[in-house]
């Protein structure tokens, strides 16, 4: 099964519920699920190119690329900008890092620390804070706070899709 390409996607930040405690389980539980993943992978298939695609470590090491993003985007919301912080839609960070040179234990360990401090900048935001928002650059729509961390959370689901897609191959 083919899934829809990032860039492509549509987001309905909707709801008037705060979902935010479930959202923040995702997030808490990605780093998890990315360990099991990749656990039992031989070493050639975490750098295997498909068809000039990401390979697992780089989509690993574009989670790592753009968690200080998130972070950032959290303060613009915190600091009532008026639009978030924009991202380098071409991923070049990503392609230059060279992510597959790395160890797949490094990589997990960075993304558990670096996405721990992003939790831990969420912990004990108040609902008003969860309510706030900012317009998003590309989308031209508001994300509050919480729709934020759900955006986030579908882009980790998307790389995590993206790794057992190419384990299956």
């Amino acid at each position: 099964m083919k899934q829809i390409k990032w860039f492509d996607r549509n987001f309905d930040f909707l709801t008037d519920q705060n979902i935010f405690p479930s959202i923040l389980e995702r997030l808490l539980g990605t780093p998890i699920r990315l360990e099991d993943k990749v656990k039992s992978i031989a070493e050639n298939k975490l750098s295997l190119k498909i068809n000039g695609t990401w390979t697992i470590k780089e989509n690993i090491g574009h989670l790592i690329d753009l968690e200080p993003l998130w972070q950032g985007r959290f303060e613009d919301i915190i600091n009532s900008e008026k639009e978030l912080r924009p991202t380098d839609l071409q991923n070049t960070q990503t392609d230059l890092a060279n992510h597959n040179e790395k160890d797949i234990e490094d990589l997990l360990s960075q993304f558990r620390a670096i996405r721990n401090l992003t939790l831990s900048k969420l912990e004990d935001i108040d609902e008003e804070t969860i309510f706030k928002f900012s317009l998003h650059p590309r989308l031209k729509t508001p994300m509050r706070t919480m729709d934020l961390f759900l955006f986030v959370a579908e882009h980790d689901d998307h790389h995590l899709a993206r790794i057992t897609e190419i384990i299956k191959s």
